[in-house]
């Protein structure tokens, strides 16, 4: 039964990462109304296919972005599963919610004429608030979900999807923008990409976890069912007690270690834990398919 402090930090934890979410959705409409707007570059993702269907046929690009951003929180809901759909539920309203306001606010404000400076600070914008938005466990939905449910269909890479999406977004727009702003189109995506890759703490590198706490059967059974990563019990002994007792192990993702820690100290929150990174992981779940995932496909 969960007392009142768990209750307490389960709510806070929300609290949080609503709060995170919000703001890297902030920062990326920002980047866009900033940068992008006012000098009418052009944009991959959702953002790109709403300039072109604002230059065809007239629909206001936050409109646009509401409609298709509801159509694939559905398609993910069917796809993806409730879980999964439930993490972009507030990107899928927020985000043009706010980019509609931050342009009535912004009004004729130019930031600068240099399409160069354009393409570089949006990037830097969209690639923080991505990172910020993904590493808390959640998605910014729309051109997002199609890469998830080719992965979970035809078993395509999600970085290979979402790239020829991009690059696809990009240059469709060649119908009615210049050549010259494809290829600051091209430069912003790639400053995004590495601004991404840095927050995710570069997208490969894992690190490992040794969590000690009296509830670590607990803790165990939490990490193989919620995480699907594989643990390790070692028998330890407390330098001042003496007390026995056992260390759980597990190696995870950068983009995993907010949700491994949300999980212990939910359980635990006086938990000790000492995170450090491991260059490379070889074994199932890395460069292996999962145990679980296999046996559910």
């Amino acid at each position: 039964m969960e007392t009142s402090e768990t209750k307490q930090n389960k709510a806070a934890s929300v609290v949080i990462q609503t709060a995170v979410i919000l703001f890297g959705l902030t920062v990326y409409a920002a980047g866009v109304v900033l940068f992008i707007l006012p000098l009418d570059m052009i944009a991959a993702g959702t953002t790109g296919l709403g300039l072109m269907a604002q230059h065809f046929f007239g629909i206001p690009l936050s409109g646009f972005v509401a409609v298709f951003n509801i159509a694939m929180f559905g398609l993910g809901w069917l796809e993806l599963g409730k879980k999964f759909a439930a993490t972009t539920l507030l990107a899928t309203f927020y985000y043009p919610f706010i980019l509609d306001r931050l342009t009535a606010l912004a009004g004729d404000f130019v930031f600068t004429t240099d399409p160069m400076l354009c393409a570089i600070f949006a990037g830097i914008m969209i690639g923080f608030a991505l990172g910020f938005v993904i590493r808390s466990g959640a998605s910014t939905g729309g051109m997002d979900i199609p890469p998830l449910v080719l992965q979970k269909r035809f078993k395509f890479p999600v970085s290979v999807s979402m790239y020829v999406f991009d690059v696809a977004i990009l240059l469709s727009q060649l119908l009615f923008r210049d050549r010259e702003k494809i290829l600051y189109g091209i430069i912003m995506v790639m400053v995004y990409t590495v601004i991404l890759d840095k927050m995710l703490m570069m997208g490969k590198k894992q690190v490992q976890a040794k969590i000690i706490s009296e509830k670590y059967a607990e803790i165990n059974i939490a990490v193989q069912e919620q995480l699907d990563r594989g643990t390790t019990l070692f028998q330890i002994e407390g330098g001042h007690l003496r007390k026995p007792s056992m260390a759980v192990i597990t190696v995870v993702s950068g983009r995993e270690l907010q949700k491994l820690n949300r999980i212990v100290m939910d359980i635990d929150s006086e938990a000790f834990m000492v995170v450090h990174q491991v260059g490379e992981v070889r074994g199932r779940g890395f460069t292996d398919v999962k145990r679980h995932l296999e046996a559910a496909g």
